[in-house]
């Protein structure tokens, strides 16, 4: 909505005012709620990146300010030419929130049928080689992609604030589920690396790990497994919304301290 001035605001300070940002996995999810919140909170101009453009369009035409671009982030070329836009339109680019990402449906299913069928879980031996890429091509190399554009377009202004979404996979390990555990584990170890080497360049970088998160993703998963996250000791499922807000306090001022942190919010169902 617009306040008084104008402005669009959802009641919340400006942390953000002047500010240009991007998100990438921005058509849907946590993505979708980061860009939103980014807008609401005065940036300048949001750029909603996602493989899914149809998605992000609709989302973009939500916000002022905000545009949509089509991309697979696994693609190094589509990522550069991206922040290379964002800097010939405005100029330098500020936040940059990573969370593009794939599971896999899949195994899955595989993991389901067998806990419904009390075997064991068996995906690893007949897991190929394609599944495989497609997890890391997306999770990993995407990121890299991600962070090497957006450190090459915030060093020369020696500022920057950027926050890939990992996840607590990385730390529990789901049985039946390696490709993606390692992943996200890898983008962990990635970014934490790069996050020691930029932060004397005045750019921060850090990561989300969410738990069981009510997204697109998690839509897909079987009732067999969301049934297992279900502990009446511990918060329900977690919302798009409640990881975008840590997602943009690291990207603040307020998280001016933290370099390389990778903050667990899976509500309560395990501590690292």
């Amino acid at each position: 909505m617009t306040g008084t001035d104008g402005r669009w605001t959802d009641g919340r300070t400006d942390r953000f005012a002047g500010k240009v940002a991007m998100v990438t996995g921005a058509g849907s999810g946590m993505g979708a709620a980061a860009a939103r919140k980014l807008a609401a909170e005065g940036s300048r101009a949001v750029v909603l990146v996602d493989l899914n453009g149809d998605g992000a369009e609709a989302v973009a035409k939500e916000l002022p300010a905000a545009r949509a671009v089509a991309l697979d982030v696994a693609d190094a070329a589509q990522v550069d030419g991206a922040v290379q836009d964002v800097l010939r339109r405005h100029g330098r680019l500020d936040v940059l929130v990573h969370a593009a990402g794939v599971d896999d449906p899949e195994a899955k299913a595989r993991i389901a049928d067998a806990l419904v069928e009390g075997r064991p879980v068996e995906v690893t031996g007949s897991l190929d080689d394609a599944a495989w890429r497609r997890v890391m091509r997306t999770n990993l190399d995407g990121t890299f992609h991600v962070l090497r554009a957006a450190v090459r377009a915030m060093r020369p202004f020696e500022a920057g604030a950027i926050v890939v979404i990992g996840s607590s996979s990385a730390f529990d390990t789901p049985v039946g589920y390696p490709h993606y555990a390692a992943s996200k584990a890898a983008v962990h170890a990635l970014s934490q690396a790069v996050a020691k080497e930029v932060v004397a360049s005045g750019i921060r970088v850090n990561v989300v790990a969410p738990g069981p998160t009510e997204t697109g993703m998690a839509a897909r998963t079987p009732e067999v497994l969301r049934a297992g996250f279900a502990d009446p000791r511990v918060r329900p499922y977690a919302t798009a919304e409640e990881i975008a807000d840590i997602a943009l306090f690291l990207a603040s001022d307020a998280a001016a301290n933290l370099v390389g942190a990778v903050l667990l919010a899976n509500g309560g169902r395990f501590t690292v």
